[in-house]
Parts: structure tokens; sequence; C-alpha cells
């Protein structure tokens, strides 16, 4: 039997084991990597190659249904298909001379289905250019792409710019808010201390803010490691990152104060009111300054973040139980370095 006290324990370590092996073997949805040309004109016939991802053109056989899509909803099929292996396919439609919106270059998304793998998409991928309309009557054969097949396997979404770097999302996202509560709980504790001059809260104050420190540095390398794989730069001078340093760099400052300080109690007090300001300059920092500029990171100067596209219920599935799994093996580390913090105060008063 599991001790009453250790079930959350446990919880967190079962819960991050699961979400390490959810993440990493549950495969990425069947979508489209690159179109060539990804542009064509008004009245031409438009002959492309798509290039897969997780694709079986060849196996999908008679199944493979192709569209271009406008924004407005109209959209043209595909007059040919002709399948090269299982990722790589040639696809051509006849454009219309009159192109349905009044811009000059349009962009369209593509779309392809088959039984085998449903549906892949790829937003404005190709951009159409019309000079000019033409006064002559033309009968488009406008379709409505409906009717979609599902091949009803469990997948997470495939995003053209992420790929397979979509996983990090159960690792870096969670440990920033892990990151978030830790901190939180160390703000908690040092309001103890000020108002009732408790040690022990001072010693467990400083142990989640040690914590919540290790949480932002994981944060930080697993975002390098995202960012080289699609900004093409371990560290961009983005926004959202040099605030984050300058956030991590001020809790820095934290154990600085505290090895200024002899006296335990004033040490003690000083640390905590300094935790409160920290935690005060975080949210700001983090949340509010990169959203007020543009930043290359979803959520941040308008860039948006997952949305219902991205973060979809297969993926929603392995990302809230990471959230909970590492917030809650933070909690475990920040007791242990408490207990550890603990002893280290005892044999001091013993010396």
């Amino acid at each position: 039997m599991i001790e009453k006290g250790k079930i959350w324990k446990f919880s967190g370590v079962i819960l991050i084991v699961y979400v390490i092996i959810a993440g990493l073997l549950i495969p990425l949805k069947s979508g489209i990597e690159s179109v060539e040309p990804s542009y064509g004109n008004a009245g031409e016939t438009l002959k492309i190659q798509v290039i897969g991802y997780n694709t079986h053109f060849k196996e999908a056989g008679n199944s493979l249904r192709a569209w271009l899509k406008w924004e407005n909803g109209k959209a043209i099929a595909a007059t040919e298909m002709v399948a090269l292996d299982e990722r790589r396919m040639n696809l051509t439609f006849s454009i219309p001379n009159n192109l349905p919106e009044n811009t000059e270059v349009q962009a369209v998304t593509l779309l392809i289905d088959s039984e085998t793998d449903g549906t892949a998409v790829l937003p404005s991928a190709i951009f159409l250019t019309q000079t000019e309309k033409v006064l002559a009557a033309e009968e488009v054969p406008w379709v409505k792409p409906e009717d979609f097949s599902n091949n009803g396997q469990i997948t997470f979404p495939f995003r053209n710019i992420l790929g397979e770097t979509i996983r990090n999302t159960y690792f870096h996202v969670p440990l920033w808010f892990g990151m978030m509560f830790l901190f939180l709980f160390a703000v908690i504790h040092s309001i103890k201390y000020l108002r009732k001059g408790d040690a022990e809260s001072d010693l467990k104050a400083e142990a989640y803010t040690q914590t919540g420190i290790f949480y932002g540095l994981l944060g930080l390398i697993t975002g390098a490691l995202w960012a080289k794989n699609t900004w093409g730069a371990y560290w961009s001078w983005d926004i959202k990152q040099n605030m984050t340093v300058v956030a991590l760099l001020i809790y820095a400052a934290y154990f600085i104060l505290r090895a200024s300080f002899e006296d335990p109690e004033k040490r003690a007090r000083v640390c905590a009111a300094y935790g409160i300001f920290a935690f005060s300059t975080l949210i700001p920092l983090i949340y509010v300054i990169p959203r007020l500029t543009d930043s290359l990171h979803p959520g941040s100067g308008g860039n948006p973040a997952f949305g219902s596209q991205d973060l979809d219920n297969t993926m929603r599935m392995v990302f809230y139980p990471a959230v909970i799994g590492f917030t809650l093996f933070g909690f475990w580390l920040s007791s242990l370095q408490f207990r550890y913090l603990r002893l280290q105060k005892l044999r001091e008063d013993l010396d």
C-alpha cells in the first residue's frame, strides 16, 4: 500500500512516464511538407508536385482526392493525380480565368484526402496571380470539399514548420507552468515568514525557488532546442527569450542575497521581501512585455499560441497530464530540497 502522503508524488512520476511514452510514440498525422512550384496564374493549367509526410499515396489508390480552396469557400478539384511513391504525387489543376477574390495575388489552400491517410491540409500552399478579369462568361466547376475521410488512428497534428518538434509542447511548456507554480508557492511561504517569522517557511521558500530556477533553466534549454529546429538558431534574441533570461537573473540574485547576510533572521526577512518582488516582475516580463511587441514566439506580439488546430483533443490528452505531472514532480523535488536545507541548518546550529 502506498502511504497517503506519497500518492501525489507517485502520481507525478506516473504522469511524467505516461507523457514520455505517449508524447514520443504516438505518430503525427499525415501532412504536406512542400509544394513545387508554389505559384501560378489565372487561366493556366497548373502542375505541381507534392511532398507528403507520413503519407501513403500509392497505397491510397483511387481513394485519393485533392482540391485548391479559396478563403471564401470556393474550390476546384484536381483534374489529374499521379502518385509517384508513398510521399510524392503530381497534381494537375485547371485554374479559372476569373479567380473568386478581388486581389491580384490570391493564396489558396491545398487539401488532399484519402481513406488511408485521412485529410492533409497546407494553408497558403499556392499563390495565384490574376492581372485582369476576363469579360467573357466562364463556367467554372466550383466544388465544396466535403465527406472527408478519417482513418481512425490516434495521431498528433502535423504542422509544416514544427514537424516532429511539436512533441516538445509536452516538455517545454509544462516546465514553464511548473516553474510558475513553484515560484508562486515560494512567494506564499515568503509571506508566511514575514507574518509569523517561522524559520521553516523561509527554508521552504528557498527550496521552491531553487527548484523553480531549475525548471526555468530546463525550459530555456528545451526552448533553445525547439528554436534551432523552427527558427534556425538556438538563440534569436527574441523578446520572449530575452525577458525570460532577465526574469531568471532576477531570481538568481535571490541566492546572492542569501549569501550576503550572516544573520539568519535578517537574511530571511530580506530574502522573503525580495522573493515577493521577484515574483511580481515575473508576469510582466514573461507574459505582458512580449505581447506588446513583435515576437517569433507563439502567444506574443500578435502571434497566436496553439489553437484548436494545433493543440487538438489528442494533444490535450498528453499536454494537461504533462502540466500536472511536471508540477507535482517539482513539488516533490522541492520537498526533498527542503529536507536537505533543514538538515543543513540543524548541523550549522549544532556547530
